[in-house]
């Protein structure tokens, strides 16, 4: 039960930084670099965005 709210969460938090990059200006291939590069690392990945990449996204998908 636990392990599924956690599986959950996890989706939703990709759905959620999947669609502020693909909204966000930018080079459309490194956009989409990036939203496959979260989706396979998952919670890693997440964790890099939340805490690292969401405030320098300019500068990684210019």
């Amino acid at each position: 039960m636990i392990s599924t709210i956690i599986w959950l969460v996890g989706v939703v938090l990709c759905i959620k930084a999947c669609l502020e990059i693909w909204k966000f200006n930018g080079d459309t291939t490194r956009r989409i670099l990036l939203i496959i590069l979260i989706l396979i690392t998952s919670w890693v990945g997440l964790a890099f965005y939340y805490f690292y990449g969401k405030d320098h996204l300019a500068e990684i998908i210019k």
